[in-house]
């Protein structure tokens, strides 16, 4: 059984200090035109929680599509956050594989039987994000993305 209900990778996520200065080295690399830098939302929409509390830490985000896969890089601003806890411990690099989910809530659960529990969830315009710590049994954390229609 497949607990995710997809098999779908749309993206990888990485933990930067620099947002600008790793841009620049993805954009001179590969050869793309320079996507937008933008910092996510404040506390009152997002209503992020992170290992149970609420937190105000954010980020800057950058997105660079890459055909068949979605590279984030992510800039932690604040703390605490799954972010800044990522970056301090192992520096910069990998953070998360994503995948598009329908049912959060029963997922969640579900991974949290398998001891691979929540660790920050938040809510961006249109959906809602949740990172479950799987680094134990996967190696990475997943980022459960969910977007709500309507």
């Amino acid at each position: 059984m497949n607990i995710l209900g997809t098999m779908q990778v749309c993206q990888v996520g990485l933990v930067v200090h620099d947002i600008e200065k790793s841009l620049d080295a993805y954009c001179e690399v590969f050869g793309i035109p320079r996507p937008p830098v933008r910092i996510t939302d404040e506390y009152e929409f997002t209503r992020a929680v992170y290992r149970g509390q609420p937190t105000r830490a954010r980020a800057k985000l950058a997105f660079i599509d890459m055909g068949q896969v979605q590279i984030e890089l992510i800039e932690p601003v604040g703390e605490p956050s799954t972010w800044k806890e990522a970056l301090d411990e192992k520096g910069e690099g990998v953070h998360h594989i994503a995948f598009v989910i329908k049912d959060t809530e029963q997922v969640v659960k579900d991974l949290a039987q398998k001891d691979m529990p929540m660790v920050q969830q938040g809510h961006y315009t249109g959906g809602m994000y949740t990172y479950v710590d799987c680094v134990e049994k996967l190696g990475v954390t997943l980022e459960l993305l969910e977007n709500f229609k309507g």
